[in-house]
């Protein structure tokens, strides 16, 4: 039965601010080893609906329910203890800091009883090199710098991270935005092996190229409301990419464009 409660759900969620309708009526959830796609341009919504999963935002209307309850997130601290992890495209790493540092940043652990206490850094780096290597990452030193990591291993430490302190729902923000090829594709892997190990994955992204290969099912985002979610078997990939240029609006350029050759011609 529990396989079929979704990890977290969002029902019919809308958010204003003042008159502006940043949200209207959106529904979305994510079950266990799913990657669950939300697209959709930038001013699409998407971000005013990872503020409301993640606890910066209340929604004025509709409900979340974790693992089948209904719940209210009043701060960012709320969701991190049920389990449900936000990784920003800015990350919240430090890059002068370590990767052991930035790995366990406001969680060190410590040897030695207090008023001795230090940090422990040998087994820091220990178990931050071991769950970078799990996720397929082999980190040289885990006392380089952060600032010193390709993006794609920047992403790495922090879904690493989000993982160790026991995430059950991974919330992925644009995370192959700024990425080469190569680099997107390492995030991407790793994506799909969070959700083989059970995760349930929302990767949030305006790149159609990369959610198609990983997604399992899609929402799609269009100026604050949704166009619905599809399984993958029922939405072919162009049919995806048309949905989210608006389509229409594009042929109606080129018709437009056509017009114009036409009379300066």
């Amino acid at each position: 039965i529990m396989e079929n409660i979704p990890l977290i759900e969002l029902k019919s969620i809308s958010k204003y601010f003042g008159k502006v309708i940043a949200l209207k009526d959106v529904s979305l959830d994510v079950r266990r080893g799913e990657v669950m796609c939300l697209l959709g341009d930038n001013g699409a919504g998407k971000s005013t609906l990872i503020k409301c999963l993640s606890g910066v935002h209340q929604p004025n209307e509709g409900k979340i329910y974790v693992d089948g309850q209904e719940t209210l997130f009043e701060s960012p601290r709320d969701p991190l203890d049920m389990g449900i992890a936000t990784v920003y495209q800015d990350l919240g790493l430090v890059p002068l800091m370590s990767i052991t540092r930035n790995f366990f940043m406001g969680r060190e652990p410590t040897k030695y009883p207090w008023p001795f206490r230090i940090f422990d850094e040998e087994s820091a780096n220990q178990i931050a090199t071991e769950k970078m290597l799990e996720i397929g990452i082999d980190i040289r030193d885990p006392g380089q710098a952060v600032g010193t990591l390709s993006g794609g291993e920047r992403q790495t430490v922090a879904i690493a991270k989000a993982i160790y302190f026991g995430a059950k729902v991974l919330i992925l923000d644009e995370p192959t935005s700024a990425l080469g090829v190569h680099q997107a594709s390492v995030v991407l892997k790793i994506i799909v092996k969070a959700a083989e190990s059970g995760l349930g994955v929302i990767l949030i992204t305006h790149n159609v190229h990369h959610a198609y290969p990983v997604g399992h099912r899609f929402t799609v985002l269009n100026r604050g409301t949704s166009m619905g979610t599809f399984e993958k078997k029922d939405l072919p990939r162009e049919k995806l990419i048309s949905m989210m240029a608006g389509g229409e609006e594009l042929d109606q350029l080129e018709v437009e464009l056509e017009e114009m050759r036409r009379i300066n011609a």
